[in-house]
């Protein structure tokens, strides 16, 4: 897809300017994200849309491009389309036309791709991507225009490391539904365009209209590169295909700048080219010539009438829309006082977001807010798992809360329950009831064992007098000798009564 007409939006900012020998440079980036849509059946067949099957095994007589087949469109693709558009709060076109858009590839049985040109299904919308943290911790709000959202039919995939003098091709990608979404040339640094990427794809996965999996190709990226003296005019754009990792997209912004103004420091220019980002090297290298769209001479689908639908269609699908990552965050700062730091971590994947709702639920916020970022997601980060491979359920980690919460437990001990738990799973009460891991309460117990330490330490005492603030030390030694178990509150209140702070 060629990028719109380029309008700049942006006051230039010293912090994402790159230093030259001459000057400094400012990066102007467009990213054109190709997201599979989530469906049972591909965009104009019937066929199979399954990841991993074997080659060739989801392809029917129109994938194929069989002569005398034709088109038939998806509707669940379309709503699809259009719920994303909703969430992006993009223009929705009631009307959009289908194009083929015509050019030779080997995996390409048509001879042309299905796609959209100049009447897309989504117009214009807006992103809004948080970047950080800087050196004192803050984060920066930037707002990403989307240039418009278009659905088209995928490629198959060429083959060539499966025979010494042959290139095998297989078709079960053919046809799958895509929808291209393009941004604004409004990302001005690698960071601002990962966190972009992060955005969409976390808002697409709360729509439920892509799973956002990179790895299997359903979620990839066009980068768009070009390099400017800061605020002057746009320079010539190199475009980086395929991209399939956000870190990649980072890496490939930073190697195409530094390419490119190495050529411009040189006094030479920029051809404008399709490249490939070989993660490897840290290098892009030239793939073709950039096309522009009149090469591919599109044209309306004769096969396929315009896309219709009317405003009560649209209004049907936005009722039925989820709560989305920015509206959840601001509920979760302004109904459970969570910091907006802690908020962002858990909104940003929403299976984390819907863990986090359900140990919260009927309990305190910031406290189940730090059980999950601090314990949990700690855990699963050091042992290389995903939220959906936890060891440990908000059930569980909810009644380990409760029971600090009633006292049952203390703290110190709450982290052992934890551990257990995380290793041999269990009923958090009866694995307190059955090892004795109660918090003590009885005061005649907490009392002989502060009475105990006071006496052994009198120099110590003198120095909580002079110093009171050192009477955490007391509180230390007090709850080691209870191996955890006493109360902290009541072991502080006898310990100010006893030594007379």
């Amino acid at each position: 897809m060629t990028t719109p007409e380029l309008i700049d939006t942006r006051t230039p900012d010293p912090k994402n300017f790159i230093p030259g020998d001459d000057h400094d440079w400012e990066m102007v980036i467009g990213l054109e994200v190709h997201a599979q849509v989530s469906s049972q059946s591909k965009l104009f067949s019937g066929a199979s849309t399954e990841f991993g099957r074997e080659q060739n095994s989801n392809v029917s007589l129109v994938d194929a491009a069989m002569p005398g087949m034709l088109p038939v469109i998806n509707e669940e693709c379309v709503a699809q389309a259009v719920r994303t558009g909703l969430g992006l709060k993009a223009q929705i076109n009631n009307k959009s036309v289908f194009d083929r858009k015509n050019y030779f590839y080997p995996d390409l049985p048509q001879g042309y791709q299905i796609s959209q040109f100049k009447q897309p299904i989504v117009g214009e919308g807006t992103i809004i991507v948080r970047v950080g943290p800087d050196k004192k911790g803050n984060y920066e709000e930037v707002e990403i225009g989307v240039e418009r959202l278009h659905l088209e039919q995928d490629a198959g995939k060429s083959l060539h490391d499966q025979h010494p003098t042959m290139s095998f091709v297989d078709l079960n990608r053919s046809g799958v539904a895509l929808m291209e979404i393009v941004s604004k040339p409004d990302l001005r640094s690698s960071e601002e365009a990962k966190a972009y990427v992060t955005k969409l794809r976390t808002i697409l996965r709360y729509l439920g209209t892509c799973d956002g999996n990179m790895e299997q190709g359903s979620l990839r990226a066009d980068v768009n590169v070009s390099v400017r003296k800061p605020g002057g005019e746009f320079g010539t754009r190199c475009e980086i295909k395929n991209v399939n990792s956000i870190r990649f997209v980072g890496q490939a912004i930073e190697a195409e700048a530094r390419r490119q103004i190495a050529i411009l420091e040189d006094g030479g220019k920029i051809e404008q080219q399709t490249r490939l980002y070989d993660p490897l090297k840290g290098e892009t290298r030239s793939m073709r010539s950039k096309e522009e769209a009149h090469d591919y001479r599109y044209f309306p689908d004769p096969d396929l009438l315009p896309l219709e639908f009317d405003d009560a269609y649209v209004e049907a699908l936005k009722k039925d829309l989820p709560e989305l990552p920015d509206d959840k965050r601001a509920r979760l700062i302004s109904e459970m006082g969570l910091s907006a730091y802690d908020a962002s971590i858990l909104v940003a994947d929403k299976a984390v977001a819907d863990f986090f709702e359900k140990v919260a639920e009927g309990r305190n916020g910031k406290q189940a807010a730090n059980w999950v970022i601090n314990d949990l997601l700690g855990a699963l980060n050091k042992a290389g798992k995903s939220i959906d491979q936890t060891p440990v359920s908000a059930d569980q980690l909810g009644t380990i809360v409760d029971l600090i919460k009633d006292d049952t437990i203390s703290g110190k001990i709450a982290k052992d329950l934890f551990e257990i738990v995380w290793n041999e799973g269990g009923d958090p009460r009866e694995i307190v009831e059955a090892r004795g891991m109660a918090q003590v309460t009885d005061s005649g117990a907490i009392e002989a064992a502060v009475d105990a330490v006071i006496a052994a330490n009198p120099d110590q005492v003198a120095k909580v007098l002079d110093k009171p603030s050192m009477i955490g030390w007391f509180v230390g030694q007090v709850m080691k000798s209870t191996g955890g178990k006493a109360n902290p509150k009541a072991v502080n209140e006898l310990l100010r009564k006893k030594i007379g702070l």
